[in-house]
């Protein structure tokens, strides 16, 4: 089986943790627009570890996981 690479286990730990202090530092959100960043965050962590660390899969992650977020919680 193969293992991920280092660096992209290293570039979404660091991603988790930089979508944690940007939403401990937006108290001031609503629901919505913290799912919304969630999903965005996520998104860019997929996106990149599928598509081996690049920009396109990265961004197009972070695109798709926060419309997908938006979408959770409408009412």
């Amino acid at each position: 089986m193969h293992t991920s690479h280092p660096l992209i286990r290293i570039f979404g730990t660091a991603m988790l943790a930089m979508a944690s202090l940007a939403l401990a530092a937006c108290s001031g959100m609503t629901q919505q627009e913290k799912s919304t960043a969630i999903g965005a965050g996520v998104g860019a962590i997929g996106g990149a570890i599928l598509t081996g660390g690049s920009t396109a899969g990265t961004l197009g992650g972070a695109a798709v996981g926060g419309v997908i977020g938006h979408e959770v919680d409408k009412k």
